[in-house]
């Protein structure tokens, strides 16, 4: 038997109706859009541009704004890079971010760091995962030439006041990015009202399919322009060259549709769940809710157990539920997690915390089971 899934952050299962969408372009409907003297080109090039115009209605932004990559991780690296490699020679090599953010954006800023010459300024965060307004304020020069600040935190929900970090940033004349991928179908991501300049999304972690992604890249007010990091073709504009996934960027688009229209209701469902998971958690073990006095996303709870070896106790469980001590980007990696170590963790503590995250086809009974079966192994 199948263990309870509560990992949706990592990924999520492809929804039926974003696989039936697919199918046809995998056989009937193989044509390469790119290919524009024949039928088989022109509908795959009009499923691509369908799927764009579902993106780019979910995110507020115009469908010319966006560029399909395979992910979050390749989306990120772009906008990087690409920034880096037109703005630096000209403006400035300073580059600020934050310590919590996802480690393909930390990774980035280390490479220009050692290989480029990039000065980075990384910013603290309080207890509960949110950047000083005002040091970020006194952290952007004449020289700077991005900020970069996720939307919400794939390790503890955290949501961050974009708004107010990108009326800071354009105040001081420089490039607003924004990682959300984690924030899809769970909070509005209205790119226009937020004031990103660059975004990034996985289908994979709103019930698309996995090595599909994309990325916004503002063309006006202000337009912000790219190098391009892969080149062949000169597809998508320039900025991203390559055959096309057709039939990820199919689901893409249909995953990312109906995300946006039964957000509401994911929020209410998985909030309520969280909710719960929390409360009977706490009736008998201490525990530690990371950023509980902050504002996080509604399925996403990372919790300490005092005293407890976290990986030890998901061991206990006999493979009874499927959880995580971290991303699923660095499960690999035996370290403390960089994002609770920022957040004043103890270091011995961070191997005592459990990311529990929730998704549209979790269940009040597998929430009390999987407390059950928690509970069992601890007391």
């Amino acid at each position: 038997m199948l263990p309870i899934y509560l990992d949706y952050n990592a990924t999520t299962p492809v929804d039926e109706n974003v696989l039936e969408a697919m199918l046809p372009y995998f056989h009937n409907k193989f044509g390469n859009a790119a290919s524009s003297t024949h039928p088989y080109g022109w509908v795959a090039k009009s499923a691509v541009e369908t799927a764009q115009e579902q993106t780019a209605t979910a995110l507020n932004c115009e469908a010319q704004q966006l560029a399909f990559t395979s992910g979050s991780t390749e989306a990120i690296n772009t906008a990087i890079k690409g920034v880096w490699d037109l703005y630096s020679p000209r403006k400035g090599k300073h580059i600020v971010t934050c310590k919590t953010e996802h480690k393909a954006v930390l990774d980035t800023c280390a490479y220009l760091e050692k290989f480029h010459q990039a000065e980075i300024t990384y910013l603290s965060v309080d207890q509960n995962g949110h950047i000083d307004l005002d040091e970020l304020r006194e952290s952007i020069s004449e020289q700077t030439i991005l900020v970069s600040i996720m939307h919400s935190n794939n390790e503890t929900g955290v949501i961050h006041p974009v708004k107010a970090i990108s009326n800071i940033v354009h105040e001081r004349d420089s490039i607003f990015m924004s990682d959300i991928t984690q924030s899809i179908g769970k909070i509005p991501c209205d790119i226009e009202a937020l004031g990103i300049d660059l975004a990034c999304i996985s289908a994979h972690k709103f019930y698309g399919p996995k090595g599909v992604g994309a990325l916004f890249y503002r063309r006006r007010n202000p337009r912000v322009a790219l190098e391009a990091t892969i080149h062949g073709g000169g597809h998508q504009r320039g900025i991203r060259s390559g055959t096309l996934n057709v039939p990820g960027i199919v689901g893409l688009g249909k995953a990312i549709e109906l995300a946006h229209q039964n957000q509401k209701q994911y929020f209410e469902h998985t909030q309520q769940l969280k909710n719960l998971l929390e409360e009977q958690l706490s009736e008998s073990i201490a525990i530690q809710v990371i950023g509980k006095q902050t504002n996080r996303l509604p399925n996403t709870s990372n919790i300490h157990f005092k005293g407890i070896d976290a990986a030890k106790m998901i061991e206990l469980t006999n493979g009874a539920i499927a959880v995580s001590t971290g991303s699923a980007c660095t499960s690999a990696n035996l370290q403390p997690s960089h994002v609770l170590k920022a957040m004043g963790l103890p270091v011995e503590d961070d191997f005592s915390s459990i990311r529990f995250s929730l998704g549209k086809y979790t269940t009040k009974e597998e929430i009390t089971k999987a407390v059950k079966v928690l509970k069992e192994r601890i007391i």
